[in-house]
């Protein structure tokens, strides 16, 4: 029976995917006051009058998300996006706010039932029956007291029997605390009665209204005028309501424009929480708005500001971007009366209108053919308040319609005018990228080795994907033998899966979002613009076509006029949770499964599927969604065929588009960040959109240049991991075995005689055996997804689009098949497009696979091409029969990349001419301890240098071991002096003990964290006497950082000046900013944490936020996090000029951080690319400038009024000018030193 790739929610369990930094709690209190277990349903009519109700008040922006778009395209349209995916992994705390950055986005395909009888299985029985007594007391007749009524399988189904109802627990019986039953059984009675009353009273006021001839059922009028606070407005506004025609329209827009907007009066002194508070309810309003107008509920969206404008707390939640929403909607209607009322509304709330707003004015006149003398009175208010006509038509977003009537309104007006002319894009003035963009020299951009012909079919292939929004892939997990009857029913059931409600609320808000992206586009006409622009776009990058002269591609697509369509911001961490939220309700009323699954569809009754309910995590309340027992035991039966990916978690099956803006590139149609940041973080975006588009080229153009990189599968090494997986797994060679091969851990009844010692024992193996049964399936969900979409790749040419982390470190969007991942991951994927050998790529070829196998780390190259040819016996034979053979490639510390080399090798010594081969496998040359590498260029330190291998020697250093002979150095000296943990430690200083501690020390480990990594290796030693592990791991430790400080003195003043530069920088209440040598401005994300909560019905939801930047910062998370962040930035920024110049010679280039991969014929070119650029970036004063960027940013320019602000001001000032002096090592030696990158 196949494994389960995705566990059923037991309450001690949930599916989760991964978790962010910004966590979430579902309850905020401590102990509920009531337990809401129930199915929440509610008829056609009292969704009616409930929708009518809301759109008369039109008060509560918390649901007023997915008001709008149930509403404009009926809940019809959430059929997909109310799919319950999720992605499996490790089994986190519940309540947490997962998914990186991403959301979790793959449904899981051949679940299987956990066989453990726990505590999960009799809450939830009991749950049901406490159900069954609520729906009993209102009389509902689906389910009986002593029989929990679920759907039956077919008995002669798969062999096991089928399903059996599960049986009542009694009270008392053993691990069943009655008590507890018994109390939530009360409170459900208490919970059903307050349920009741309430019904009572609504039905009673409900006949009084119905009464009432003057009722109507019918929705209320929606407002249209607003009730204003300035007199002369509200003169206005009675002018333009008479409509009387002494008093035109345009005679009030003249006196509108010319009033003076009234002082705001807002309360400056709100805390903190009420600030995000107060933010969040205004994304929300926003959001909303916008959701309005696309949907086509202008009127609806009007209400709303009118509403809130006229309260007066609530007016002061309104943004001159709400006004200008509404005031764009009623210009593309042609409602000059309307949007005379919204002028009106904002001058009223003290705003001045800016080119958005005269741009909705124009675009409605331009509509209505407004006269001439209205159009010029619009036109000289503009002038009077310093805005230029021509910024309208190049600042403001607007589609190709919005535009012409624009232009129509201005030209009868001015009929001289003319559309400003197309800006010259800047041009980047960087030192570092100077070559990139000169234009003399010679120029060899690569183009892809596919026609134009087949590249716009591939185009036409992805755009349907991303319109789909799903990608249903065949599952490579082996099935399971079906009898007629189980396959029949698993087809009619719904494929439903249980996890969090935190969880699915916020995957719901997600995919709703993209797929209201993808539709705006759809209706704004920008996808049949993207076709033709595509189009042309092609014949830069097609093999029989030519363009007059070398672009980069984001230079050419600028070149084509392509004018950068309106964005839509994403939707705030907020709005995504409450609208999940909501459809998450609709969720769990909507899903059914019939009572007995062995009847024909239409012959059974349905009964709920999912069930609301509380576990408790200490003692916090978690909600959970809970599956029918019955269908968690029907998946295990019927192992499912498919599995579902989200569009953007699968490679593009055409190029990429090029990266022009902060929110413009990556997928053809889903919103991509530039900047990958945990969700609510807005502070990164707004730097990006700031700073001057030039900066960003470097960036852009490195994204795109990765993106273009084509790949393929390769299929030999896929047929050999499938093999494995599909039988019992190899975890040897990382392909991990299914959790039926995890050994079960003891259930046997313990004697009354077991001592607390045993049975402390007892509970450490069973829980060491329930993280190994985790993680396994956790590893075998990863590896099942990894291996379905290369089989689903199998034959195809592929594309991964990229963007970059905070700090600039570039990564593949699709999350699940790409090139970051593990030695297997790796081994799977080739270049699409070959390269011939030439005269030297057979030698990098042997040299790779001598480098992957770690045999001969410390030998020069000589020596490692000599070994090759000595084993070239068992490389042959590793390639011919890897199963059967000698199997020489398993000992290898890479072995699925040392055997896809094998084949390689054996292809081309088995050609007639080996420099003609064409080679598609990628060849690595890794940087050695790139971290210490960039520290020891910083402070020019000459024996750091030569330790990382910045010095030309003739054999290659290894940092690592000579960290672990200076330890091995004072280990001695201990010894001697009669240290017993000294002592004990004779002959277990290795390179392996020490070389995790080294490898982090540079990106900020402590000395807690290392000795955790010291005494993970020490245990894995069985000769080590583990009574020691405690003192032995904290004493080489220390060892470990003392000599580090002997070893690189300058490399850690830089980072003891880096450190203390944060601390001060954050206690004065501010996060670290700094801009790398490339210009990408960088701010650290940590900072204390706020709790948000909201949401009424099925339940409320509360979560932490942290990553605002108007939050105070995490004082400990800025100061150790600066360090290896920088670092991080530079080996980035090293990578992306070794990106471009490569580019420029026509080279494939990848990277993997520092670890950089081209052809076997191009690894000379490219490591002379990698050395000129790593000595240009550290010729720059990149201490000196990050000095004067610290300083200028956070001292203060005028003296401090305080006392400690000014001595605080004081000693940040000394110490960012106290730049740690350079030492005397000489970068231009850097170009010779063979094993910097090998």
């Amino acid at each position: 029976m196949p494994s389960r790739l995705r566990a059923p929610l037991h309450s001690g369990s949930c599916s989760s995917g991964g978790s962010l930094p910004a966590s979430a709690s579902l309850c905020g209190r401590r102990r509920p006051r009531s337990y809401n277990f129930r199915q929440p349903g509610r008829t056609h009519a009292q969704a009616r009058a409930a929708a009518a109700a809301a759109a008369a008040a039109a008060a509560a922006p918390e649901v007023s998300c997915a008001m709008a778009v149930l509403w404009g395209r009926g809940a019809a349209r959430f059929g997909r996006g109310l799919w319950p995916c999720g992605r499996p992994g490790l089994p986190a705390e519940e309540g947490t706010l997962g998914g990186l950055c991403g959301p979790r986005r793959s449904s899981s395909a051949s679940p299987r039932e956990d066989r453990r009888k726990d505590w999960g299985h009799v809450e939830l029985l009991e749950v049901l029956q406490a159900r069954v007594r609520q729906l009993q007391a209102e009389s509902v007749s689906e389910v009986t007291v002593n029989r929990v009524d679920v759907a039956r399988l077919p008995e002669h189904g798969s062999g096991d029997g089928g399903c059996q109802p599960p049986t009542k627990v009694q009270p008392g019986a053993q691990g069943t605390p009655s008590g507890l039953f018994v109390q939530w059984a009360k409170r459900l009675d208490k919970d059903k009665q307050i349920q009741q009353k309430r019904r009572q009273r609504l039905e009673k006021q409900l006949q009084k209204r119905a009464q009432n001839p003057g009722f109507s059922t019918d929705a209320k009028r929606l407002h249209v005028e607003p009730r204003l606070l300035s007199k002369q407005l509200t003169t206005c506004l009675q002018g333009c309501t008479q409509e009387v025609a002494e008093s035109p329209w345009e005679e009030q827009l003249a006196q509108v424009l010319q009033e003076a907007p009234r002082k705001l009066s807002l309360d400056k002194k709100l805390g903190q929480r009420l600030k995000t508070r107060f933010a969040n309810r205004q994304q929300k309003i926003l959001a909303f708005l916008k959701c309005c107008l696309l949907t086509g509920h202008q009127s609806l969206a009007h209400h709303l500001l009118v509403t809130h404008h006229s309260r007066g707390r609530s007016q002061e939640l309104l943004t001159l971007d709400m006004y200008n929403t509404v005031m764009l909607g009623w210009a593309q209607q042609g409602a000059f009366r309307e949007l005379l009322y919204v002028f009106i509304m904002v001058k009223d709330a003290g705003f001045s209108p800016d080119l958005v707003s005269y741009a909705a004015a124009l675009q409605c006149m331009g509509r209505q053919d407004q006269d001439v003398a209205t159009i010029k009175r619009c036109l000289e208010q503009m002038s009077q308040e310093g805005l230029k006509l021509q910024e309208i038509f190049t600042a403001v977003p607007l589609c190709k319609e919005e535009r012409a009537a624009v232009l129509r309104a201005v030209l009868k007006a001015k009929p001289t005018f003319k559309l400003p002319e197309r800006p010259l894009s800047p041009v980047n003035n960087s030192k570092l990228l100077r070559d990139v963009y000169a234009k003399d020299g010679p120029v060899s951009y690569p183009k892809l080795h596919l026609p134009l012909d087949t590249l716009w079919d591939l185009f036409k292939q992805q755009l349907r994907v991303e319109l789909a929004s799903t990608v249903c892939v065949k599952s490579v997990e082996k099935p399971v033998a079906q009898s007629k009857e189980v396959r029949r029913a698993a087809l009619q059931a719904l494929p439903a899966q249980g996890e969090s409600f935190m969880g699915l609320a916020r995957d719901l808000g997600a995919r709703t979002f993209s797929r209201h992206e993808v539709q705006r586009q759809q209706f704004s006409g920008q996808v049949e613009a993207l076709k033709r622009h595509y189009r042309q776009y092609l014949h830069l990058l097609a093999a029989d076509t030519e363009v007059p002269e070398p672009y980069l591609p984001r230079q050419y697509w600028e070149a084509l006029g392509v004018s950068e369509p309106p964005q839509e911001q994403p939707w705030p961490l907020p709005v995504q949770v409450e609208l999940g939220r909501l459809l998450a309700e609709i969720l769990v009323q909507a899903t059914k499964m019939p009572s007995n699954l062995a009847k024909p569809r239409n012959s059974s009754r349905l009964v709920p599927l999912l069930y609301h309910v509380y576990s408790f995590r200490n003692v916090y309340q978690i909600g959970f969604l809970k599956p029918h027992p019955a269908y968690v035991q029907l998946l295990a039966t019927a192992a499912e065929p498919t599995v579902t990916f989200e569009a953007v978690d699968v490679p593009m099956l055409c190029p990429p588009l090029p990266w022009t803006s902060p929110h413009t590139g990556a997928f053809l149609l889903n919103p991509t960040k530039l900047m990958r940041a945990v969700d609510g973080t807005m502070h990164h975006q707004r730097l990006l959109e700031n700073c001057p588009p030039a900066a960003l080229h470097g960036a852009l153009d490195t994204l795109t240049q990765l993106g273009n990189c084509a790949w393929r599968v390769n299929g030999r090494v896929l047929d050999l991991v499938l093999e494995l997986f599909q039988d019992k797994g190899c975890p040897k060679l990382s392909v991990p075995a299914p959790p039926s091969e995890v050994a079960a851990p003891h259930e046997a009844p313990l004697p009354s005689s077991t001592g607390l010692v045993d049975k402390a024992e007892l509970r450490r193996e069973l829980a060491r055996s329930l993280k190994e049964s985790r993680e396994m399936h956790s590893l075998r969900a990863d590896a099942l997804y990894r291996l379905s979409l290369a089989d689903h790749l199998r034959n195809c040419v592929f594309w991964l689009p990229h963007n970059m982390d905070f700090r600039g470190r570039t990564y593949p969007c699709p999350p699940h098949f790409n090139h970051l991942g593990n030695d297997l991951a790796r081994a799977l994927l080739e270049f699409a497009q070959g390269c011939p050998l030439g005269p030297h790529g057979l030698d990098w070829l042997k040299i790779h696979v001598v480098n992957l196998t770690g045999l001969k780390k410390r030998e020069p190259l000589q020596v490692r091409h000599a070994f090759a040819e000595e084993v070239m016996d068992d490389i042959l034979d590793s390639a011919d029969n890897p199963m059967t053979g000698r199997k020489w490639w398993m000992g290898s510390e890479e072995p699925w990349q040392t055997l896809a080399c094998c084949m390689e090798i054996a292809k081309a010594v088995r050609t007639s001419d080996p420099a003609a081969y064409i080679s598609h496998l990628p060849v690595h040359q890794d940087g050695s301890c790139n971290g210490l590498q960039h520290y020891a260029a910083l402070g020019r330190d000459s024996v750091g240098a030569a330790s990382v291998n910045l010095e030309p020697s003739d054999v290659p250093q290894d940092v690592y071991s000579d960290v672990a002979a200076q330890v091995e150095v004072f280990r001695r000296q201990d010894a001697r002096r009669g240290s017993r943990v000294a002592q004990v430690l004779e002959g277990f200083v290795t390179r392996k003990v020490v070389k995790q501690t080294v490898m982090t020390v540079v990106y900020g480990v402590t000395r807690f964290g290392g000795r955790l990594q010291i005494e993970k290796r020490l245990r894995e030693m069985s000769d080590f006497p583990q009574e020691f592990l405690w003192d032995a791991s904290h004493y080489l430790v220390r060892q470990v950082f003392k000599s580090l400080q002997e070893m690189f003195s300058g490399s850690r003043a830089i980072q003891h000046w880096l450190t203390e530069s944060a601390r001060l920088i954050s206690h004065m209440g501010s996060a670290v900013e700094w801009v790398t040598p490339l210009g990408i401005p960088i701010i650290q994300p940590y900072h204390q944490e706020v709790k948000v909560k909201g949401g009424r019905g099925l339940q409320s939801v509360s979560y932490s936020v942290n990553a605002d930047s108007s939050l105070k910062p995490n004082k400990l998370k800025q100061r150790n996090g600066f360090p290896p962040n920088f670092i991080h930035s530079l080996d980035s920024t090293h990578m992306m000029l070794t990106a471009l110049h490569c580019y420029r010679e026509g080279l494939t280039f990848v990277s993997v951080h520092d670890c950089f991969w081209t052809h076997a014929a191009h690894v000379p070119i490219m490591n002379q690319v990698c050395r000129e650029q790593f000595v240009r970036l550290h010729s720059q004063p990149i201490l000196q400038e990050l000095s004067s960027f610290l300083v200028s940013r956070f001292c203060c320019s005028s003296r401090p009024q305080k006392l400690s602000q000014r001595l605080d001001d004081s000693k940040l000032r000394e110490t960012l000018l106290a730049v740690p002096k350079p030492g005397a090592f000489d970068l231009e030696r850097v170009k010779h030193s063979t094993f910097f990158f090998s």
